[in-house]
């Protein structure tokens, strides 16, 4: 019997995610999330915002992606993270964090003043990882998932 992937060093490059990543993304959102998205959104999303949406591949297999938007307010550029995830043989090696400080880094690239995202209210360990990265609670939103759970947003502020 071989190691287990979290055992076996990581030969991790992360880049732009391209059309033909899209079926080992839908696998790691499927088994990441109770409510995944679905394959179409994710080929919609990587359609509408290709600058910044990247994957984690370790030996060419889809480790994780974060799929960022920006928006530009005509006062201000801020960068949205829409999903991220990471599959489950891979989590808790650091490609989450390296994820996010790519987009993070792309959004700098593109004017932005500031990152924000969503997550549940009952999802603590997805909020300390994002507080652990600089990430502040600014606002609650209630019935903003599916099942109509409350979501936290958080920011970050970019310092020039």
């Amino acid at each position: 019997m071989g190691e287990a992937p979290n055992m076996i060093p990581l030969q991790l490059t992360i880049h732009r995610a391209q059309p033909v990543d899209i079926p080992q993304i839908v696998a790691v959102e499927n088994a990441a999330f109770v409510d995944p998205w679905d394959e179409k959104t994710l080929q919609e999303s990587l359609a509408y915002y290709p600058e910044t949406f990247f994957v984690a591949k370790n030996n060419g297999e889809v480790a994780g992606f974060v799929a960022g938007g920006i928006e530009d307010t005509g006062e201000e550029v801020y960068g949205h993270i829409m999903n991220l995830a990471v599959a489950p043989g891979y989590r808790r090696r650091g490609i989450g964090r390296s994820l996010v400080r790519r987009l993070e880094r792309e959004y700098i690239v593109l004017g932005a003043s500031a990152v924000q995202l969503e997550v549940r209210v009952t999802n603590t360990g997805a909020q300390e990882f994002y507080r652990r990265l600089g990430y502040r609670e600014v606002f609650q939103v209630a019935g903003y998932y599916a099942n109509e759970e409350d979501a936290l947003v958080m920011m970050k502020w970019f310092r020039f």
